[in-house]
């Protein structure tokens, strides 16, 4: 076979390879997503359940607790956005009133520097309305299929971390006896990595709503205590998650004041969090724990959200990063680990794999 040939093949081989794993990952979503999600969540809280199984707490015990935490801190947050929500719709009526002259203006620019008037801004309201009977209908589908991964997600939890050992065993035995030490060293990088990347991200949630709530309670913003907490967990999916959090400000803040100096306040706060957070937080609360190349940071947030939407954004960095642990360890993988790291990294351990 030429060399031409063997270029041709290997790249059609890889092309169909990434399309079937795409399009198999897509499809398994419902199976994998609650599941991988648990497997993070479990890494978090794993310090905790050891910490309570020393003090001589049965294991089923501990995983019980550790799950209902998790559990209750989800409920909590959900309590806390529904409150704001409820106190948001209430003030619908004084924040329309304050935002429609400045609709009505833009409005107006649209139709004097578009070519769009005001029957085609009718006929897209009328098809809006006309297609809320669906939307309805998958709103309840929705929110249907996420309670129950939602509940099924802190089921796999409690499995997880009451059977880790024994899953723990299983993947050591799978490899040969001589490399059988170096596997239980990627696992616990793997392990420590992933703990490293939550608390850092966690740590720098809690630090950044307290920016934005400061900030924006000091520029009289209404609702900014659901804006701050909904902004700093957006800032869990890389670069993306700003933006969004950003644009979320604007919305309910500008909404619900309707005049500038909210506007202004929320860039103001959003300016200056942006700027501890980049120079200050993320270098020494998150630091490099997954030592992922920017580039490829944001490539794997875009096909997380290709394949799994907003989950798929989330899990992205730290499956990544476990991923990047185990070709730094495997000889054969190494210049994708290259590729995907944050330069070389020195390994004072040996490789499975590697020549003898």
């Amino acid at each position: 076979m030429t060399f031409g040939k063997q270029i041709l093949y290997t790249a059609t081989a890889a092309i169909l390879g990434v399309y079937f794993l795409t399009t198999g990952l897509v499809k398994a979503k419902p199976f994998l997503a609650p599941l991988l999600t648990a497997v993070i969540l479990a890494l978090l809280v794993l310090p905790i359940a050891r910490k309570l199984e020393l003090w001589k707490v049965p294991r089923m015990a501990s995983s019980l607790i550790n799950t209902l935490l998790l559990f209750f801190v989800s409920v909590g947050f959900v309590a806390l956005i529904s409150i704001q929500i409820q106190s948001f719709v209430a003030d619908w009526d004084k924040a329309k009133q304050k935002i429609m002259p400045e609709i009505e203006k833009l409005e107006t620019y649209v139709y004097e520097k578009t070519p769009l008037g005001p029957e085609d801004i009718e006929k897209q309201q009328s098809e809006a309305t006309g297609n809320m009977g669906k939307q309805a209908l998958s709103f309840i589908n929705g929110l249907y299929s996420f309670s129950g991964d939602y509940l099924l997600t802190f089921i796999y939890i409690f499995f997880l971390l009451n059977y880790r050992r024994k899953f723990r065993q299983f993947f050591v035995k799978l490899f040969k006896k001589e490399n059988k030490k170096y596997v239980d060293e990627v696992l616990t990088q793997a392990t420590k990595i992933t703990q490293g990347y939550l608390y850092g991200k966690f740590i720098l949630m809690i630090f950044l709503a307290i920016i934005y709530a400061l900030g924006m309670a000091a520029f009289g913003v209404s609702n900014f205590i659901i804006i701050s907490v909904l902004a700093a967990l957006l800032s869990i999916i890389p670069y993306i998650g700003n933006i969004i959090g950003f644009l979320i400000a604007i919305g309910l803040g500008y909404i619900a004041d309707g005049d500038t100096t909210a506007l202004i306040g929320i860039v103001i706060t959003f300016s200056v969090a942006q700027f501890i957070e980049s120079y200050l937080f993320e270098p020494y609360v998150v630091g490099d724990n997954v030592n992922l190349d920017p580039f490829i940071t944001i490539l794997a947030v875009v096909a997380g959200n290709m394949i799994w939407g907003v989950i798929g954004m989330i899990l992205s960095i730290p499956v990544l990063g476990i991923i990047n642990v185990i070709f730094m360890h495997v000889k054969p993988l190494k210049p994708y680990s290259f590729l995907l790291g944050n330069g070389e990294v020195k390994q004072k351990s040996k490789n499975i794999g590697k020549d003898k």
